[in-house]
């Protein structure tokens, strides 16, 4: 574990932001990011895929010929899954995909997740106040000047519109609401922006404990 957080630059500034050494400067744990991406994934699935057993199929009641003396193989009904339009043995049928994660490992991986952007250097804050109407050139450009790779995940709090404007047309930047965002969203992005209300949620959810 290290012994300090590193500091996240704020884009379009020179000062820097120091992070939460409690939820930035922890070891990566890879069982539980990867088990925490799994829920997060298998949550987001529908679970509608659907066919149809013998017993929903249309049609089939009646017997298709006689059992004997037609030098065919015997058949019962139409609705025979070795039948062209029969039913399906053991198809999909609409279920749920969720399972559990405890939330002492939701936060673990979380902080697993926000500690490795710390420590590759891929975490920056951003000032929303200096958006007074969306513009995505200027959004463009604070990426540019940062020099980090992409895809970008931005991070905003719900009343920043504006910023969030400014970013979401941007090739291979995606733009969340603090609220939304998972394990799964960061493992997935190259770099990281914030801007200080998202950073204080991060950190409230994955347990962070700032220095004295």
């Amino acid at each position: 574990m290290a012994d300090a957080a590193p500091d996240a630059p704020v884009l379009g500034a020179t000062k820097k932001v120091k992070l939460d050494v409690g939820a930035f400067a922890v070891g990566f744990h890879g069982p539980l990011v990867h088990q925490s991406v799994r829920a997060e994934q298998a949550a987001r699935r529908r679970g509608t895929a659907a066919t149809k057993t013998r017993a929903m199929v249309s049609g089939g009641s009646a017997k298709p010929w006689r059992q004997k003396g037609t030098g065919r193989a015997r058949a019962g009904s139409s609705r025979s899954p070795l039948w062209t339009g029969g039913g399906v043995v053991f198809g999909p049928q609409p279920r749920s995909y969720t399972f559990k994660v405890n939330r002492k490992e939701q936060r673990a991986a979380l902080r697993s997740a926000l500690s490795l952007h710390a420590q590759r250097g891929s975490i920056a804050v951003v000032d929303p106040s200096t958006f007074a109407a969306p513009k995505t050139s200027q959004a463009m450009d604070l990426l540019d000047d940062w020099g980090q790779p992409r895809p970008t995940l931005v991070a905003l709090a719900p009343e920043e519109s504006a910023a969030a404007l400014s970013f979401r047309n941007l090739a291979r930047v995606s733009v969340l609401v603090h609220e939304n965002v998972g394990v799964a969203d960061l493992v997935g992005a190259a770099s990281l922006v914030l801007s200080q209300a998202a950073l204080d949620a991060l950190t409230a959810r994955a347990g962070g404990v700032k220095e004295d």
